[in-house]
Protein backbone atom coordinates (compact mmCIF):
# COMPACT_ATOMS: atom_id res chain seq x y z
CA UNK A 1 0.00 0.00 0.00
CA UNK A 2 1.23 3.59 -0.83
CA UNK A 3 1.83 5.79 1.87
CA UNK A 4 1.45 8.23 -0.69
CA UNK A 5 -1.88 7.81 -1.77
CA UNK A 6 -3.00 7.22 1.47
CA UNK A 7 -1.92 10.96 2.65
CA UNK A 8 -3.75 12.32 -0.38
CA UNK A 9 -7.41 11.25 1.80
CA UNK A 10 -6.09 13.57 4.38
CA UNK A 11 -7.96 16.78 4.76
CA UNK A 12 -6.02 20.27 4.61
CA UNK A 13 -4.55 21.26 7.40
CA UNK A 14 -5.96 23.69 9.72
CA UNK A 15 -3.04 25.21 11.88
CA UNK A 16 -4.98 27.31 13.77
CA UNK A 17 -4.12 30.95 14.95
CA UNK A 18 -0.12 32.03 14.65
CA UNK A 19 -0.50 35.71 14.74
CA UNK A 20 1.61 37.64 16.89
CA UNK A 21 -0.39 40.87 15.91
CA UNK A 22 -3.67 39.20 16.86
CA UNK A 23 -3.20 38.16 20.23
CA UNK A 24 -5.76 36.28 22.16
CA UNK A 25 -4.19 36.47 25.72
CA UNK A 26 -2.53 39.59 27.54
CA UNK A 27 0.64 38.90 27.59
CA UNK A 28 0.46 38.90 24.12
CA UNK A 29 -1.07 41.95 23.97
CA UNK A 30 2.06 43.74 25.91
CA UNK A 31 4.42 41.86 23.31
CA UNK A 32 2.41 43.23 20.44
CA UNK A 33 2.27 47.00 21.88
CA UNK A 34 6.23 46.83 22.16
CA UNK A 35 6.03 45.81 19.11
CA UNK A 36 4.34 48.69 17.50
CA UNK A 37 6.79 50.99 19.22
CA UNK A 38 9.38 49.53 18.29
CA UNK A 39 7.80 49.26 14.59
CA UNK A 40 6.88 53.01 14.05
CA UNK A 41 10.18 54.47 15.48
CA UNK A 42 11.83 52.85 12.77
CA UNK A 43 9.78 53.56 10.63
CA UNK A 44 11.14 56.86 11.52
CA UNK A 45 14.25 56.46 11.82
CA UNK A 46 13.59 54.98 8.14
CA UNK A 47 12.14 57.80 6.49
CA UNK A 48 14.72 60.68 8.27
CA UNK A 49 17.40 58.78 6.85
CA UNK A 50 16.12 58.38 3.33
CA UNK A 51 15.20 62.04 3.60
CA UNK A 52 18.54 62.97 4.68
CA UNK A 53 20.06 60.39 2.04
CA UNK A 54 18.31 62.28 -1.15
CA UNK A 55 19.23 66.05 0.01
CA UNK A 56 22.63 64.88 0.23
CA UNK A 57 22.67 62.89 -2.80
CA UNK A 58 21.21 66.23 -4.50
CA UNK A 59 23.75 68.66 -3.10
CA UNK A 60 26.76 66.53 -4.01
CA UNK A 61 25.44 66.34 -7.76
CA UNK A 62 24.90 70.32 -7.73
CA UNK A 63 28.77 70.27 -6.51
CA UNK A 64 29.71 68.17 -8.84
CA UNK A 65 28.27 70.17 -11.85
CA UNK A 66 29.27 73.62 -10.37
CA UNK A 67 32.12 72.59 -7.75
CA UNK A 68 32.23 75.27 -4.90
CA UNK A 69 36.11 76.84 -4.19
CA UNK A 70 36.99 74.83 -0.40
CA UNK A 71 36.56 77.86 1.86
CA UNK A 72 36.55 77.42 5.53
CA UNK A 73 32.78 77.63 6.46
CA UNK A 74 32.83 77.78 10.72
CA UNK A 75 29.34 78.66 10.94
CA UNK A 76 28.95 75.53 8.91
CA UNK A 77 31.08 73.26 11.00
CA UNK A 78 29.36 74.66 14.22
CA UNK A 79 25.72 73.72 12.60
CA UNK A 80 27.10 70.30 11.56
CA UNK A 81 28.79 69.15 14.94
CA UNK A 82 25.42 70.33 16.48
CA UNK A 83 23.08 67.91 14.16
CA UNK A 84 25.91 65.52 14.85
CA UNK A 85 25.43 65.84 18.44
CA UNK A 86 22.00 66.40 18.35
CA UNK A 87 21.08 63.01 16.44
CA UNK A 88 23.54 61.21 18.64
CA UNK A 89 21.89 61.99 21.61
CA UNK A 90 18.81 61.37 20.44
CA UNK A 91 19.49 57.65 19.45
CA UNK A 92 20.45 56.97 22.74
CA UNK A 93 17.84 58.28 24.33
CA UNK A 94 15.66 56.05 21.80
CA UNK A 95 17.58 53.37 22.69
CA UNK A 96 17.14 53.96 26.71
CA UNK A 97 13.69 54.48 26.27
CA UNK A 98 13.29 51.30 24.06
CA UNK A 99 15.03 49.17 26.72
CA UNK A 100 13.52 50.95 29.62
CA UNK A 101 10.15 49.67 27.79
CA UNK A 102 11.14 46.23 27.19
CA UNK A 103 12.07 45.78 30.75
CA UNK A 104 8.64 46.71 31.61
CA UNK A 105 6.83 44.55 29.25
CA UNK A 106 8.87 41.94 30.34
CA UNK A 107 7.97 42.18 33.75
CA UNK A 108 4.17 42.89 32.49
CA UNK A 109 4.31 39.44 30.85
CA UNK A 110 6.01 37.29 33.57
CA UNK A 111 3.99 39.04 36.35
CA UNK A 112 0.89 36.82 36.40
CA UNK A 113 -0.05 35.23 39.17
CA UNK A 114 -2.42 33.15 40.74
CA UNK A 115 -3.09 30.73 44.23
CA UNK A 116 -5.31 27.68 41.95
CA UNK A 117 -4.03 28.04 38.75
CA UNK A 118 -3.91 24.97 36.65
CA UNK A 119 -0.50 23.36 36.35
CA UNK A 120 0.75 21.85 33.19
CA UNK A 121 4.06 20.07 33.08
CA UNK A 122 5.36 20.49 29.24
CA UNK A 123 8.55 18.40 28.08
CA UNK A 124 10.53 18.64 24.63
CA UNK A 125 11.01 15.64 22.92
CA UNK A 126 13.02 14.95 19.40
CA UNK A 127 10.31 16.06 18.08
CA UNK A 128 7.13 16.11 19.78
CA UNK A 129 5.45 17.70 23.16
CA UNK A 130 4.61 15.88 26.25
CA UNK A 131 1.79 17.70 27.94
CA UNK A 132 0.91 16.40 31.44
CA UNK A 133 -1.73 17.62 33.85
CA UNK A 134 -0.43 16.66 37.57
CA UNK A 135 -2.25 15.91 40.02
CA UNK A 136 -1.26 14.48 44.09
CA UNK A 137 -3.32 11.66 43.13
CA UNK A 138 -1.93 9.71 40.12
CA UNK A 139 -4.72 8.18 38.66
CA UNK A 140 -5.85 12.01 38.78
CA UNK A 141 -3.42 12.70 36.00
CA UNK A 142 -4.15 13.24 32.88
CA UNK A 143 -0.93 12.80 29.77
CA UNK A 144 -1.40 13.69 26.02
CA UNK A 145 0.38 15.07 23.51
CA UNK A 146 1.08 17.87 21.37
CA UNK A 147 -2.62 19.82 22.19
CA UNK A 148 -2.49 21.76 25.05
CA UNK A 149 -5.68 22.38 26.41
CA UNK A 150 -6.39 25.42 28.71
CA UNK A 151 -9.51 26.96 30.43
CA UNK A 152 -9.97 31.06 28.92
CA UNK A 153 -9.64 33.61 31.78
CA UNK A 154 -7.48 31.26 34.15
CA UNK A 155 -3.90 31.60 35.15
CA UNK A 156 -2.17 28.86 33.49
CA UNK A 157 1.42 27.90 35.03
CA UNK A 158 3.46 25.83 32.79
CA UNK A 159 6.36 23.77 34.22
CA UNK A 160 9.27 23.06 31.38
CA UNK A 161 11.68 20.68 31.05
CA UNK A 162 13.29 18.86 27.59
CA UNK A 163 14.15 14.66 27.59
CA UNK A 164 17.22 15.72 24.63
CA UNK A 165 18.17 19.30 23.37
CA UNK A 166 17.60 22.88 23.89
CA UNK A 167 13.89 23.16 22.47
CA UNK A 168 12.05 26.86 22.62
CA UNK A 169 8.48 27.01 23.56
CA UNK A 170 7.03 29.53 21.48
CA UNK A 171 2.85 30.15 20.97
CA UNK A 172 2.86 33.77 19.23
CA UNK A 173 -0.78 34.82 20.37
CA UNK A 174 -0.27 34.45 23.61
CA UNK A 175 3.46 35.19 25.22
CA UNK A 176 6.87 35.20 24.22
CA UNK A 177 9.77 32.32 23.64
CA UNK A 178 10.38 30.33 26.35
CA UNK A 179 13.53 27.88 26.15
CA UNK A 180 13.19 24.31 27.52
CA UNK A 181 16.92 22.97 29.10
CA UNK A 182 17.92 19.78 28.92
CA UNK A 183 18.26 18.86 33.12
CA UNK A 184 16.93 22.36 33.87
CA UNK A 185 13.41 23.11 35.15
CA UNK A 186 11.25 26.75 34.62
CA UNK A 187 8.13 28.04 34.96
CA UNK A 188 5.89 30.35 33.51
CA UNK A 189 3.08 31.88 33.50
CA UNK A 190 -0.30 32.78 30.66
CA UNK A 191 -3.81 33.45 30.53
CA UNK A 192 -5.89 33.17 26.88
CA UNK A 193 -9.13 35.31 27.29
CA UNK A 194 -10.14 34.45 23.69
CA UNK A 195 -11.20 30.82 22.92
CA UNK A 196 -9.37 29.53 19.67
CA UNK A 197 -7.32 27.09 18.83
CA UNK A 198 -3.63 28.80 18.81
CA UNK A 199 -0.44 27.51 17.01
CA UNK A 200 2.84 26.83 18.67
CA UNK A 201 5.94 26.23 17.38
CA UNK A 202 9.56 25.01 18.41
CA UNK A 203 11.34 28.36 18.16
CA UNK A 204 15.17 27.12 19.13
CA UNK A 205 16.70 24.54 16.49
CA UNK A 206 17.04 21.63 17.71
CA UNK A 207 17.31 18.61 15.13
CA UNK A 208 16.53 17.65 11.57
CA UNK A 209 12.58 17.86 12.03
CA UNK A 210 12.58 20.97 13.95
CA UNK A 211 10.36 23.02 11.57
CA UNK A 212 7.61 20.00 12.34
CA UNK A 213 7.48 19.95 16.20
CA UNK A 214 4.31 22.02 16.78
CA UNK A 215 1.42 22.18 18.99
CA UNK A 216 -2.05 23.45 19.96
CA UNK A 217 -2.88 25.25 22.75
CA UNK A 218 -6.74 25.05 22.85
CA UNK A 219 -8.62 27.93 24.73
CA UNK A 220 -12.42 26.50 25.94
CA UNK A 221 -14.73 27.70 28.19
CA UNK A 222 -14.20 26.43 32.05
CA UNK A 223 -16.91 23.54 31.45
CA UNK A 224 -15.84 21.98 28.23
CA UNK A 225 -11.81 22.13 29.34
CA UNK A 226 -13.19 20.44 32.88
CA UNK A 227 -15.60 17.74 30.97
CA UNK A 228 -12.65 17.54 28.32
CA UNK A 229 -9.99 16.65 30.99
CA UNK A 230 -12.42 14.36 32.74
CA UNK A 231 -12.91 12.44 29.73
CA UNK A 232 -9.14 12.29 29.46
CA UNK A 233 -8.89 10.98 33.15
CA UNK A 234 -10.32 7.64 31.20
CA UNK A 235 -8.76 4.24 30.41
CA UNK A 236 -9.29 3.40 26.64
CA UNK A 237 -13.06 2.23 26.10
CA UNK A 238 -13.28 -1.33 25.48
CA UNK A 239 -13.25 -2.34 21.39
CA UNK A 240 -17.03 -1.74 20.18
CA UNK A 241 -16.80 -4.13 17.34
CA UNK A 242 -14.69 -7.20 15.84
CA UNK A 243 -12.37 -4.76 13.81
CA UNK A 244 -11.57 -2.87 16.33
CA UNK A 245 -10.87 -6.03 18.72
CA UNK A 246 -8.68 -7.18 16.03
CA UNK A 247 -6.84 -3.81 15.75
CA UNK A 248 -6.39 -3.76 19.67
CA UNK A 249 -4.64 -7.11 18.87
CA UNK A 250 -2.37 -6.09 16.32
CA UNK A 251 -1.40 -2.96 18.45
CA UNK A 252 -0.67 -5.45 21.87
CA UNK A 253 0.83 -7.70 19.49
CA UNK A 254 3.63 -5.62 17.05
CA UNK A 255 5.85 -2.66 17.44
CA UNK A 256 3.38 -0.51 18.55
CA UNK A 257 3.41 -1.99 22.25
CA UNK A 258 7.50 -0.66 22.39
CA UNK A 259 6.86 2.72 22.52
CA UNK A 260 3.21 3.82 23.06
CA UNK A 261 0.94 3.86 26.72
CA UNK A 262 -2.68 3.11 25.72
CA UNK A 263 -4.06 2.87 29.65
CA UNK A 264 -6.16 0.02 29.89
CA UNK A 265 -3.79 -2.22 28.16
CA UNK A 266 -0.98 -4.08 28.55
CA UNK A 267 0.86 -1.03 26.43
CA UNK A 268 2.86 0.83 28.94
CA UNK A 269 6.11 2.32 27.34
CA UNK A 270 6.58 6.17 27.65
CA UNK A 271 9.30 6.58 25.14
CA UNK A 272 6.36 7.54 22.43
CA UNK A 273 3.29 9.57 23.05
CA UNK A 274 0.31 8.43 24.96
CA UNK A 275 -2.34 7.01 22.78
CA UNK A 276 -4.95 6.55 24.97
CA UNK A 277 -7.42 8.93 24.09
CA UNK A 278 -5.33 9.73 19.99
CA UNK A 279 -9.06 9.69 18.35
CA UNK A 280 -9.86 12.91 19.88
CA UNK A 281 -6.74 14.83 18.70
CA UNK A 282 -7.17 17.13 15.80
CA UNK A 283 -3.39 16.61 14.20
CA UNK A 284 -0.53 13.92 14.26
CA UNK A 285 3.24 13.84 15.19
CA UNK A 286 3.50 17.18 16.38
CA UNK A 287 1.14 19.18 14.23
CA UNK A 288 2.55 17.53 11.19
CA UNK A 289 -0.25 16.11 9.95
CA UNK A 290 -4.41 15.97 10.18
CA UNK A 291 -5.99 13.43 12.44
CA UNK A 292 -7.58 11.50 9.73
CA UNK A 293 -7.49 7.66 8.69
CA UNK A 294 -5.34 8.36 5.26
CA UNK A 295 -2.81 10.41 7.64
CA UNK A 296 -2.78 8.21 10.29
CA UNK A 297 -2.07 5.21 7.85
CA UNK A 298 0.48 6.77 6.02
CA UNK A 299 2.09 7.62 9.45
CA UNK A 300 2.42 4.21 10.63
CA UNK A 301 3.19 2.80 7.63
CA UNK A 302 6.35 4.86 6.97
CA UNK A 303 6.86 7.96 9.15
CA UNK A 304 10.52 8.68 7.90
CA UNK A 305 8.70 9.52 4.71
CA UNK A 306 7.02 12.43 6.15
CA UNK A 307 9.54 13.44 8.96
CA UNK A 308 12.70 12.02 8.02
CA UNK A 309 14.82 11.22 11.81
CA UNK A 310 11.91 10.09 13.59
CA UNK A 311 12.53 8.05 16.14
CA UNK A 312 9.28 5.83 14.97
CA UNK A 313 10.26 3.27 12.53
CA UNK A 314 8.49 1.93 9.59
CA UNK A 315 5.84 -0.73 10.00
CA UNK A 316 4.77 -3.41 7.73
CA UNK A 317 1.63 -4.56 8.26
CA UNK A 318 -1.19 -6.28 5.93
CA UNK A 319 -3.66 -4.11 4.42
CA UNK A 320 -6.71 -5.37 6.57
CA UNK A 321 -4.25 -5.76 9.92
CA UNK A 322 -3.44 -1.54 9.27
CA UNK A 323 -7.02 -0.56 8.37
CA UNK A 324 -8.33 -2.60 11.98
CA UNK A 325 -5.40 -1.29 13.87
CA UNK A 326 -6.89 2.36 12.30
CA UNK A 327 -10.17 1.51 13.46
CA UNK A 328 -9.01 0.67 17.27
CA UNK A 329 -6.96 3.89 17.18
CA UNK A 330 -9.67 6.58 15.94
CA UNK A 331 -12.25 4.80 18.20
CA UNK A 332 -9.64 6.05 21.15
CA UNK A 333 -11.53 9.39 22.39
Amino acid sequence: MNPGGLLAQAAPLDPGRHLILHPGAPQGSHIEWLYWLIFWILAVVYVLMIVAFTRAGARSRADFIQPLPVMKNEEGDRKARWAVGSAVAITVITLFVVLVLSVITGKQVAGLTSKNPVTIQIMGHQWWWEVTYPNPQADQTVITANEIHVPVCTPVVVLTNSSDVIHSFWAPSITGKRDLLPGYSSAFWFQVDQPGTYRGQCAEFCGLQHAHMGFSVIAEPVDQFQAWQQQQLKTAAEPSDDEASRGRAVFLTHACLMCHTIRGTDAGSRAGPDLTHIGSRRMLAAETLPNTRGALAGWILDPQRIKPGAEMPPNSLAPDDLQALITYLMSLQ
